[in-house]
């Protein structure tokens, strides 16, 4: 149990290349959520994928944002692989931002837990807040705003916050991208009075602005080669050379090689 947060069951934490990543399940994590979200807890959420682990491995001030966070759930297949080869973690599933952001709506809408979206651009965030309370009927959306593309003042931050709280959420969507998100949501710890959900992607997805892979090629580990082949300029870097930076710095950890640190 993570005890960042007391009276919240937070799951477990495991070094993986030096990031605290939870083995938890996308149940597990509904749970807990909700937990919070009916609490007001002030609470912090990543979905993380390779690029994020290993931005996270390599800078240690992101590194410290994360490890603030109550859960850093594995986003993608490899970060799900690389907790069963370590930890032996048996999870039989990713943790996917898109799909958990699904759930929590659908029982949000049931229990009128108020939900607040904010970032991407305004035709996107718009566009997504339809789509959610179009597939879930008594959805509270009580707030929905885009991003700023830039850094917010000291005022604006506290603007925002009492925007969020003031609106009674229990759960606020992030979509800024990662590291932005996670370090946008940081910020806001203690300060904002519901669970922030870092998503990224799933705001376009679900805005229907950009296409989601295939369940196939999600089964498959896919996702990324449908996405590259996607925007190819924007996702080659990422892909590439971060999927191989992961690989070779997992092997290290596997193989006793190097040591990250241990876990907190």
């Amino acid at each position: 149990m993570n005890d960042d947060a007391p009276g919240i069951p937070w799951p477990v934490r495991h070094n993986v290349l030096g990031v605290r990543v939870s083995a938890t399940t996308y149940d597990a994590m509904l749970d807990v959520v909700l937990h919070a979200a009916r609490a007001r807890q002030s609470s912090c959420v990543s979905h993380l994928a390779v690029h994020g682990l290993v931005e996270g491995s390599r800078d240690p001030e992101f590194r410290a944002v994360l490890d603030a966070f109550d859960i850093v759930a594995p986003d993608g297949h490899p970060v799900r692989h690389a907790l069963n080869l370590l930890y032996h973690a048996g999870l039989s599933d990713r943790c996917y931002g898109p799909e958990f952001t699904l759930r929590v709506c659908e029982q949000a809408a049931r229990e009128g837990i108020g939900v607040y979206l904010y970032g991407s651009q305004p035709h996107v965030v718009e566009a997504m807040r339809d789509a959610l309370v179009t597939r879930f009927p008594g959805l509270r959306v009580v707030g929905c705003e885009p991003s700023l593309f830039r850094t917010l003042t000291p005022a604006e931050e506290d603007a925002l916050a009492r925007r969020v709280n003031d609106s009674g959420a229990g759960v606020m969507f992030i979509g800024l991208g990662c590291p932005l998100q996670e370090r946008f949501a940081h910020v806001f710890k203690g300060r904002i009075t519901a669970v922030m959900l870092c998503v990224g992607a799933a705001f376009d997805f679900h805005a229907g602005t950009k296409k989601m892979a295939p369940a196939w090629m999600q089964r498959h580990s896919l996702e990324w080669l449908y996405r590259l082949l996607q925007e190819p300029r924007r996702l080659w870097r990422r892909y590439f050379i971060y999927n191989s930076v992961f690989l070779w710095r997992l092997a290290l950890q596997y193989c006793g090689l190097r040591k990250y640190r241990p876990d907190a």
